[in-house]
């Protein structure tokens, strides 16, 4: 109950300082990582959490399944066949890029032998534009920034996997099973693409209607059914997700727009969670024992390998020059990065606990340096932040109204 009392009053916080927040650097995701340390056995040891706690690892991945999921409703085919030229170089040739680009550094500062300097650039290669919702959540913010932002970080989760796979074989000296990993992936996508395909062409009928209050729930039930049939068959989740959401808008667009309010605000409540939870795991002997050059990866990471990364992949494209920079620093790391972190850690390897300890920290001071410039990046773009938010307090002009009625 200790750590349920702790999101509450967190949420709470969070969702009054979130005009604030809004207008200056500071973030609720930042909120929500500061508790969840101060509860946990690194703070106040209220919360009694280790990265081996089976609810760490279902939180971050119900997280990262529902924001992608609500991410996809945001990317029609439309949407994605417009963008795909910026999409497919960032995931093509950027997303490579990153995983060698961290892999050098890692294998020289950190000292982990090829394989295991590999799985950690694979393990930090996605991206998770949740921690840059001034941007991503902003209709006056460039279409074409938002979609690469949106898509490069909606498919590059679930691409990601199969090179984790592949190098933690390598790592434990394994063989790997291509054919088994490419399955999966196939899998996840047709799962996602038939389960919401079908379904939004059954509610075309005359017999299938929803009053209009419960409709919202119908994108959460394809959803759950695509999440357990994912998990019971072993298909990538999280491909499946955007699969679903994009098929979703782009078969029944009125329905993904009526869930769209609902589906933000649920995947903001599973992110926070998640934060909350992960906040937990940031102990100072987490953030002591990697020494300088733990610390100095992960800067390398987010300020130099990303942006450089992204940039080299959008060469002689026509995004100007002001929204190239914006999409190549924010690369945050996320959920995605999370779920593969504590999927090391339970593999046994001889860096496995290392692994996920740069896998932490470069996730946190993510989350510290992508939630706190989204707003002054907003800025640079010419968008200014929401000045007229609501207060508590009534509004005058309908108080003289109701007065008269």
């Amino acid at each position: 109950m200790a750590l349920v009392l702790a999101f509450g009053a967190v949420l709470l916080l969070s969702v009054s300082l979130s005009g604030v927040a809004a207008r200056t650097v500071l973030s609720t995701a930042l909120m929500f990582l500061l508790a969840g340390a101060l509860i946990g056995p690194g703070g106040f040891d209220i919360v009694d959490l280790g990265p081996e706690h089976a609810m760490v690892a279902q939180l971050a991945d119900i997280a990262l399944f529902t924001v992608l999921f609500t991410d996809g409703q945001r990317a029609n085919m439309r949407a994605l066949r417009e963008n795909w030229t910026l999409s497919g170089r960032a995931l093509g040739l950027g997303m490579p890029l990153t995983m060698v680009g961290i892999a050098v550094p890692a294998h020289f500062l950190a000292g982990l032998d090829w394989p295991t300097a590999f799985l950690l650039g694979a393990v930090l290669s996605p991206t998770d534009p949740v921690f840059a919702a001034a941007l991503v959540g902003r209709s006056d913010i460039p279409l074409r920034l938002r979609r690469l932002l949106n898509v490069e970080s909606g498919l590059n989760d679930g691409l990601a996997l199969p090179f984790v796979l592949i190098f933690l074989a390598t790592a434990k000296h394994e063989s790997s099973h291509w054919t088994q990993v490419l399955g999966e992936l196939l899998l996840g996508l047709v799962l996602g693409f038939a389960v919401a395909a079908l379904v939004a062409l059954a509610w075309r009928s005359k017999i299938l209607t929803a009053e209009p209050r419960l409709q919202p729930l119908g994108p959460v039930a394809i959803a759950i059914v695509v999440y357990a049939c994912c998990h019971l068959t072993h298909a990538n989740p999280y491909l499946a997700a955007f699969a679903a959401g994009s098929t979703l808008a782009t078969l029944d667009p009125v329905v993904a727009e009526r869930f769209e309010p609902f589906g933000d605000l649920l995947a903001e409540l599973t992110k926070f969670a998640a934060l909350l939870v992960f906040g937990a795991l940031i102990t100072p002997d987490r953030l002591s024992h990697l020494g300088w050059q733990g610390w100095l990866l992960a800067i390398l990471a987010i300020v130099v390998v990303r942006p450089v990364s992204l940039l080299v992949s959008l060469v002689r494209t026509q995004m100007p020059r002001r929204e190239r920079l914006t999409a190549a620093w924010f690369g945050p790391k996320g959920f995605a990065s999370v779920v593969y972190g504590l999927l090391v850690l339970q593999s046994g390897i001889p860096d496995n606990r290392l692994v996920f300890d740069l896998v932490a920290v470069t996730i946190a001071l993510s989350i510290v340096l992508h939630s706190s410039t989204d707003v002054p990046v907003a800025r640079m773009l010419r968008v200014e932040p929401p000045d007229n938010l609501p207060t508590g307090q009534p509004d005058p002009g309908q108080a003289v109204g109701n007065q008269h009625t």
